[in-house]
């Protein structure tokens, strides 16, 4: 017997990243949290959200149904792109050839992925135009240059030669005479010319951005009404350096082509599309050379939206589980996986079980399926309980996301002394940061950790004017073993009541004046002050 029932085990069985499925089995786990119909448009974006929210399963996504409507879907990893060494050592060669390297490399992937749509698709086969430009294409990233000396010789060489001699032979013999004459007459001449020409240098790859525009374009020209959806993924991978070196060969070279649209997944922390070199301003502007971005971060929020995330984590599972079935002849998972099937009452004990997993993912599709593992694994043969999904979320909160703050001390001691402060002393899950405060290197550290999380954007206070702050949440994880003490959080958000008592508001913020919000605000020179510094 084994020591996890059909439904444990098929937890464990779920693929947690998105690149471990193939293809079709994307397709048919994708479970839409109400991204798909703003990213699914034909204009650029840039579709940020931290690891785990999803981004690359959207992308897959999006690909599949631009292929089922006949477009051309070119997915590329831009962490396969380039070598170690030419892309994360600086001292390898100038920037400029790194970049240079970079973008070769990417667009050859992207002519590999042209000549695999070319292979898949008769009407492309057949297509002379089409093939045509597509050599064309990769007749532009194959130029090469040498830079250093060059040092020219020119050599000549005249030879000529006359040679003359004769010779007479003579013999008898008893019944005969022979008599024989040589004469001999040799004339040569040689004329040899030689320009030898040395180059000193190495060789650098020379990308000429107008030839590689033009060749798009003209690609682009023979694809009728088809379009082109170029699917970047893992931006975040790319040296922040070399970033905005790709992202203006993007905005010169692909974006103005009418017959191609770009969607970029990033994480927003680590991205970087624009700088300044040598006074110019390279890359590209957000909003301007490409669409408005959206962030995942921002869709399947519990607080506030409990349907909604309910809904979607449902599906979420149902879906994979079923996939993971059907790997399985005669699996008895597919007895239980019956249409309509209530995933709340059938794999937990109840409601308050499933929701108190969805509540610890905060918003992290991954998180939630590496929870809901954890979780099952503690189940055994039986359900899945309120305090088996605790336990796991602080196994999952220390085994993981503190793993990732390891190399950064003074983020963790934050961290600390948020939990201390916010949860502690005020007994609240959430706090106010002001926008100044916002782009804080140690507070996007932990919120790249998936540590702390925003819940809701652009909340501002009636006699604040100007001023604009974001609510943000500690992960379940850091307080999951105060919830059964007297240090457990009473409420959502701090705040004084009219008799300057203290009390508490949900995630819908009353517009409060800064008296009643003074107390949820989170006061981050506090703690640089302890620390002996100013804020970052």
């Amino acid at each position: 017997m084994s020591a996890l029932s059909p439904l444990n085990r098929a937890f464990q069985q779920i693929p947690k990243r998105a690149e471990k499925q193939e293809g079709p089995q994307l397709h048919e786990t994708f479970v839409d949290s109400g991204v798909v119909d703003v990213i699914h448009t034909v204009d650029h974006q840039v579709i940020y959200g931290r690891r785990g929210t999803g981004k690359t399963h959207a992308l897959s996504y999006l690909g599949s149904e631009a292929a089922a409507n006949g477009d051309l879907a070119m997915y590329i990893d831009l962490r396969t792109i380039g070598s170690a060494n030419g892309l994360f050592d600086p001292d390898s060669a100038p920037i400029t050839e790194r970049a240079a390297r970079l973008l070769v490399d990417l667009l050859g992937q992207f002519h590999d992925s042209l000549l695999n749509a070319v292979v898949d698709d008769d009407s492309l086969m057949d297509d002379g135009r089409f093939v045509e430009k597509a050599d064309q294409l990769i007749a532009a990233l194959t130029s090469v240059r040498v830079q250093g000396e060059v040092e020219r010789t020119e050599e000549s060489e005249v030879k000529a030669g006359v040679k003359a001699g004769a010779s007479v032979d003579a013999g008898a013999a008893l019944k005969s005479v022979q008599l024989g004459v040589k004469i001999a007459n040799e004339t040569s001449s040689e004329d040899r010319g030689l320009n030898r020409e040395t180059r000193k240098g190495a060789e650098r790859i020379s990308l000429n951005f107008s030839d590689v525009a033009r060749a798009l374009r003209e690609l682009g020209a023979t694809l009728s009404s088809r379009r082109v959806w170029i699917l970047l993924d893992e931006w975040s991978s790319v040296p922040r350096d070399l970033q905005p070196y790709l992202a203006q060969f993007l905005a010169r070279c692909v974006l103005p082509v009418h017959k191609f649209t770009v969607k970029i997944a990033a994480i927003e922390q680590q991205s970087n599309f624009r700088a300044q070199v040598d006074g110019v301003t390279i890359g590209m502007e957000l909003g301007a050379d490409i669409g408005a971005h959206v962030n995942l971060d921002d869709f399947l929020v519990f607080e506030g939206n409990e349907d909604r995330a309910r809904s979607f984590f449902q599906g979420l599972f149902i879906k994979h589980l079923t996939a993971v079935a059907a790997t399985t002849t005669n699996s008895p998972l597919s007895q239980l996986l019956t249409p309509g099937i209530n995933l709340a009452t059938t794999a937990f004990t109840d409601r308050r079980s499933f929701d108190e997993l969805i509540r610890a993912a905060e918003g992290v599709p991954r998180d939630a399926l590496y929870i809901a593992a954890r979780a099952a694994m503690k189940a055994g043969q039986g359900k899945i309980a309120v305090q088996m999904v605790r336990d796991a979320t602080r196994d999952w909160y220390h085994g993981d996301k503190m793993t990732g703050l390891s190399s950064l001390a003074q983020a963790r001691r934050l961290l600390e002394w948020i939990v201390t402060e916010v949860i502690r002393r005020k007994r609240a899950r959430a706090f106010l940061v002001n926008y100044a405060d916002a782009r804080d290197e140690l507070l996007l550290a932990l919120f790249d950790a998936r540590a702390l999380h925003i819940l809701r954007r652009g909340y501002s206070a009636q006699d604040r004017p100007g001023e604009r702050f974001d609510i943000w949440g500690i992960d379940y994880g850091a307080y999951v073993d105060l919830t059964q003490t007297q240090s457990a959080p009473s409420g959502f958000l701090p705040i004084f009541e009219e008799n300057d008592e203290e009390g508490y508001v949900g995630i819908d913020v009353p517009m409060q004046d800064h008296r009643a919000i003074r107390r949820a605000i989170l006061d981050l020179q506090e703690f640089y002050q302890a620390e002996g510094q100013s804020a970052s």
